[in-house]
């Protein structure tokens, strides 16, 4: 739905930049291109046409401020009328409850409710500072449970053990009472998915929710889904007190209708989104921002967010110090820097969040190629000993020979690495005395890192 959306909007832009005003012929124009990507991303018949009614009542009236042509407005229109569409804001988690806070977790089979499951865990861990216990209370799916097990581990929360053979409310009941005698704060419950809505499915949630009095049922639905979500989305609005939605696989090829579906079928909150399959790939969904993302304008906040996030401000500052006092860039600093960029979440996570008109001149960049390419540099220098990263004059012909067959690489992949190393030395041996700017200004134009686009303006 982005690409598609952002790309009928900004060829409609074009067209209008010699109108000076707002008409019903070019409201009808715009009207006809958000219709057909809206279409196109499976986004529900009857939410399209409440979506298409509301912005033509508010283009129509709409007073075109000076500094804006009528396409610049009209696409500012679609853009808040996005933004109420999927919700008012951001809504977070609700824990106000006496300890622990029950959430639980409802959705198909296949939606991704135990993974979200622990990266919920993961997220009131480390952003509200909670301690979490999960359990699964899926006594149908083989390894439902081991397969939760593995995901709390690895998000650093706290499992209860339960097995096939329980019935899925006493699960429930020991794992409540367990985390009152153990002072968890939160206790999440991952219930047993379907293929398909059925009555014995309903039935068993509607127990489990009189059983937890949960202050929060969530919702998972993949995004991926299309209409399909929709329907699911009211069989389970009709049986249970949803409280708030979690969009899984928001990073994926999805045609992304279900963002507008089901929060306008379900009237709850989109309070989560899955945006990667790492244990830490859940955001607080933010309407006004995933809009922004939609209209190819990019949401700088995430990318600062994530980049803030990623790097090791100690290590920076570190390394800034160790160049200015005169010390050498050597390729261990290379590795750590190889490091710091897939701790953000490598080149195409940053570039997914700069807006189009920015990235637009990397379109031919194979990010995928680009991504690998990184990887591959990495274990070239994981397979040099220290004291080759410490000093790579030393590495000659047979050294070479020996990294590349320790790298599983070419010998010409360990010579382009080293040059590329060495043009980053030299910038570094720069920045004493022209700063930073003109570093940039040279990464800007440096074609050694190959798939990395050049820097917008540079």
């Amino acid at each position: 739905m982005a690409s598609a959306l952002s790309d009928r909007l900004s060829r409609l832009v074009k067209e209008m930049r010699g109108q000076a005003r707002i008409t019903e012929s070019n409201v009808a124009d715009m009207l006809r291109e958000v219709r057909m990507a809206l279409l196109e991303a499976d986004v529900a018949l009857p939410v399209v046409r409440d979506f298409i009614a509301r912005v033509k009542e508010k283009a129509l009236g709409q007073e075109v401020l000076g500094s804006l042509t009528p396409g610049q407005a009209l696409v500012g229109i679609v853009n808040r009328e996005l933004a109420l569409t999927m919700g008012d804001g951001v809504a977070d988690i609700n824990l106000a409850a006496q300890p622990p806070a029950v959430i639980l977790m409802a959705g198909l089979q296949g939606a991704g409710k135990t993974t979200s499951t622990a990266k919920l865990a993961r997220h009131l861990i480390d952003k509200r500072k909670k301690k979490v216990l999960t359990v699964s209370a899926d006594v149908y799916r083989a390894a439902a449970i081991e397969q939760l097990k593995t995901v709390t581990a690895q998000a650093g929360a706290h499992w209860f053990p339960s097995t096939p053979e329980q019935k899925p409310l006493e699960i429930a009941r020991a794992a409540i009472d367990h985390a009152r005698k153990h002072h968890f704060d939160v206790l999440l419950v991952d219930t047993a998915g379907r293929l398909a809505i059925d009555a014995a499915l309903m039935r068993e949630i509607q127990d489990l929710h009189t059983a937890l009095n949960p202050v929060e049922t969530l919702f998972v639905v993949d995004a991926m889904q299309g209409q399909d979500a929709v329907n699911t989305a009211r069989a389970f609005k009709e049986a249970l007190p949803l409280t708030g939605i979690v969009l899984t696989k928001l990073d994926g090829d999805a045609r992304g209708g279900a963002a507008l579906s089901v929060r306008q079928v379900t009237g709850v909150p989109i309070k989560f989104a899955g945006v990667s399959e790492k244990i830490d790939g859940l955001e607080v969904f933010d309407a006004e921002r995933h809009a922004g993302r939609i209209l190819g304008m990019g949401d700088i906040l995430a990318l600062v967010e994530q980049v803030t996030a990623g790097v090791d401000l100690a290590a920076a500052q570190k390394l800034a110090a160790k160049v200015k006092g005169g010390g050498a860039f050597n390729l261990n600093d290379f590795l750590d820097q190889i490091r710091q960029m897939k701790q953000m979440g490598g080149l195409s996570s940053l570039m997914d969040k700069l807006p189009s008109a920015m990235t637009a001149h990397a379109g031919a960049v194979d990010l995928g190629r680009a991504e690998k390419d990184i990887k591959r540099k990495e274990g070239i220098i994981c397979s040099m000993t220290l004291k080759e990263r410490s000093r790579p004059e030393l590495i000659k012909a047979t050294r070479k020979r020996r990294i590349a067959a320790g790298a599983g690489v070419q010998v010409q992949e360990v010579n382009r690495l080293l040059k590329e190393f060495e043009q980053m030395q030299e910038m570094m041996k720069k920045m004493k005395g022209g700063g930073m700017m003109k570093m940039l200004k040279r990464m800007g134009g440096m074609g050694g890192m190959k798939g990395m686009p050049k820097l917008p303006g540079m």
